[in-house]
């Protein structure tokens, strides 16, 4: 009896639920500090789940009757979710306090939303896959409006929810019209049913191109990413860094588990959408960022420029493809981390940097901080020898493989676009003359200076030894 007790808790689903119950007892009994108290708590949790992840004590009772899925490509999106909301937490820790939004319930609320994206990466049954996305999304509606005396920050929550609760409507009325034409649920009844068939009936066609859309919501492909600047812009930025770094991971994971496999054999019928939903972000997040003056919305539009790249590894649907995703987004994680590092440490006039111009002249007084937004820049825009490069280079060999040529020389076309919106924060950082007299005023704690700093260092030179990661991700497939 003992031993399986230990054996469920050792599940890291399970045990992430019962860490995040603990966590919200704990910060409701805490009489002091309970925002600080249950801050930490909850970064500990999520660095034992990874652990828990990596270390895959009990595989086979992970997959619950079949329900979810335990294989390397979970794995490795999975504890880069941790990884990524630990993070997250770590950065943003200081900026709470600062804003008086210190609750102790928006790191509980973080964590059943991982818990949420960490179901989701697993799930291989439609409904399990339904109730997943609903944790992750109502966790995060909540924090989006977290703050009360805000305008913009109830503004951002509302539209955030609206939004969603249209995309989870569009996302189940496809699971009924999969699940009518198909009689099955779970993604390998759905790849064995649609086995028999030589082509896909058109109301399984409409029902699957449903769930894209619905699917394309979470990941903010265009053209259904209208949430995502406004909420960028009016949530908390601590809120909009979280949003930034950890749902990708899960929602791109997601999208590449449901086109590969329960639909793997009619790829041409999904490559379409996907190869429109690319273009169409990675040219709409270039172009429209260019009018930005907000930081935030800038980075909406850069992250949906990002769900394009990542999204031509799908169009290729081969390995080579779902490892350069695998590697993609191991990338766009750590230049998020390391630019929200920055972004929640760095005030002027006392107030938390949001405007584009509110970063010129800034080399002048802190040249350390503007190098190294700089270098986060040129990673971001692909240009070598950060890190960013080596993302993009590997999706574009994938398409390439795949004969995808087209593909391949837009995402070139729209990275060079993009490049000029990266640019001009450099140029405004060491060029432009401060728009205003105060002093820029850093103030970082050492837990996340030290995360700052190894990322720096990852992003910096990771041209000397690309192998750490290649050889990671060498192992990642679907099967």
């Amino acid at each position: 009896m003992g031993n399986n007790l230990l054996t469920i808790f050792l599940v890291p689903e399970v045990s992430l639920s019962i860490l995040a119950i603990c966590s919200l007892m704990y910060g409701l009994f805490s009489k002091k500090n309970a925002f600080i108290k249950t801050t930490n708590f909850a970064t500990l949790s999520l660095l034992i789940v990874a652990v828990l992840i990596y270390f895959d004590f009990n595989s086979s009772f992970a997959s619950f009757n079949n329900y979810f899925l335990n294989n390397s490509f979970t794995k490795f999106f999975k504890i880069l979710t941790a990884i990524g909301a630990a993070a997250s937490l770590v950065i943003s820790k200081n900026y709470f306090i600062d804003s008086k939004i210190n609750k102790f319930e928006i790191p509980t609320l973080l964590l059943f939303s991982t818990l949420g994206m960490m179901l989701m990466i697993s799930a291989k049954d439609l409904m399990i896959m339904y109730l997943a996305i609903e944790l992750q999304s109502l966790s995060l509606y909540v924090v989006a409006a977290i703050k009360r005396n805000s305008l913009e920050s109830a503004e951002s929550g509302v539209k955030y929810f609206v939004l969603g609760a249209l995309s989870s409507g569009i996302l189940l009325y496809g699971f009924s019209l999969v699940y009518g034409f198909t009689g099955q649920t779970s993604f390998e009844g759905i790849y064995q049913s649609l086995s028999q068939i030589d082509k896909l009936p058109i109301g399984l066609v409409f029902g699957l191109v449903f769930v894209l859309v619905g699917l394309a919501f979470k990941v903010s492909a265009v053209p259904f990413h209208m949430w995502t600047p406004d909420v960028y812009e009016g949530a908390p930025t601590s809120i909009t860094a979280f949003f930034a770094i950890v749902p990708k991971l899960a929602a791109t994971a997601l999208i590449f588990r449901f086109c590969l496999e329960p639909f793997g054999n009619f790829d041409f019928e999904w490559t379409q959408v996907i190869f429109f939903l690319s273009v169409a972000s990675m040219f709409l997040g270039a172009v429209a960022a260019i009018a930005q003056k907000n930081l935030k919305r800038l980075l909406a539009y850069s992250s949906i420029g990002h769900v394009g790249y990542v999204l031509i590894a799908l169009v290729a649907a081969n390995d080579q493809g779902i490892k350069s995703a695998s590697i993609y987004m191991f990338i766009y994680l750590l230049m998020n981390i390391a630019f929200f590092s920055i972004l929640l440490s760095l005030k002027k006039a006392d107030v938390f940097v949001e405007k584009i111009d509110d970063l010129n002249g800034l080399s002048k007084s802190n040249p350390l901080i503007s190098l190294s937004i700089a270098i986060i820049m040129l990673s971001m825009a692909g240009i070598p020898p950060f890190m960013g490069f080596f993302g993009k280079l590997y999706v574009f060999i994938a398409a390439v493989e795949s004969q995808l040529y087209l593909l391949a020389i837009l995402g070139v076309l729209a990275s060079v676009v993009s490049a000029f919106y990266y640019l001009r924060i450099i140029k405004g950082m060491y060029f432009d003359e401060a728009s205003h007299t105060e002093s820029f005023e850093f103030t970082i704690t050492n837990h996340a200076k030290i995360i700052l700093t190894v990322v720096m260092f990852i992003i910096t030179f990771f041209i000397f030894y690309p192998s750490l990661l290649t050889d990671i991700v060498v192992g990642i497939s679907l099967n």
